[in-house]
């Protein structure tokens, strides 16, 4: 069973609606940016995710491989979403940006990003 879901930044300058299933697996990082910043991975197969508005208030930053890249609403500095190198064909979206009243039964699995290549083995 799927969800329809939405949500966005704080300022509401970058909104974005997606179909994710109702009962999903997400992903509680502890790297340096997602222990940092609260990011609670909901991952978004890239056909069922839509930015409904605020691609030109998105700003990119990339550290470490550069592989994933990071989206910053350039207004309030909210990641909202961002492309991860661990799941390339999906965003990942932050749980904590969606908008209230959706009916997800998310369950929460740890992932140790400190120890990344290790992590990411385990996820298959």
């Amino acid at each position: 069973m799927t969800s329809k879901i939405s949500g966005g930044c704080h300022c509401g300058a970058v909104r974005f609606a997606a179909e994710v299933e109702r009962r999903p697996e997400m992903l509680d990082c502890n790297c340096s940016i997602c222990a940092r910043t609260g990011f609670l991975h909901l991952f978004v197969p890239h056909r069922d995710f839509t930015l409904l508005k605020g691609e030109g208030d998105l700003t990119s930053y990339r550290f470490g491989s550069g592989q994933a890249h990071h989206l910053f609403c350039k207004n309030c500095g909210v990641k909202s979403f961002y492309q991860p190198r661990s799941h390339p064909d999906s965003w990942s979206v932050n749980y904590n940006c969606l908008d209230n009243g959706h009916d997800l039964e998310p369950s929460v699995r740890k992932f140790d990003g400190r120890n990344w290549e290790a992590a990411k083995a385990r996820l298959a």
